[in-house]
């Protein structure tokens, strides 16, 4: 069973920096492309960016220069780096798994812009 651990949330200023870490085990992590989400109070989950086995990445338009996806394969871990953080990027993020078997998500990470 694929399980999915994020971290690295947390309360931070606007303008500083984070970055989120997501842990894959319990399958290949190769076979599976990943995805970082958000969802912010009373919104809609959103996606942020995915990255697919051959390091390939893609963004929403609107996230497109203040957020990196990453992957190390040999660790199985995900990253998602957030410059310029803005209090609109309050939110909770969550790291999802697609592959054959399906979608798997983590219980996700809060963060908290705020002055």
């Amino acid at each position: 069973q694929v399980q999915l651990v994020e971290s690295g949330g947390g309360l931070v200023q606007p303008g500083g920096s984070l970055r989120l870490s997501c842990e894959f085990s319990g399958s290949n992590f190769r076979h599976y492309a990943m995805a970082w989400f958000r969802q912010a109070p009373g919104e809609q989950r959103e996606l942020v960016g995915d990255i697919l086995d051959d390091m390939i990445t893609t963004y929403t338009e609107s996230k497109k220069g203040r957020f990196t996806v990453s992957r190390e394969n040999l660790k199985s871990t995900v990253s998602l780096q957030i410059d310029r953080l803005k209090l609109g990027d309050t939110a909770v993020y969550y790291c999802r798994a697609q592959g054959f078997r399906g979608a798997f998500w983590g219980q996700g990470t809060q963060v908290i812009v705020s002055a």
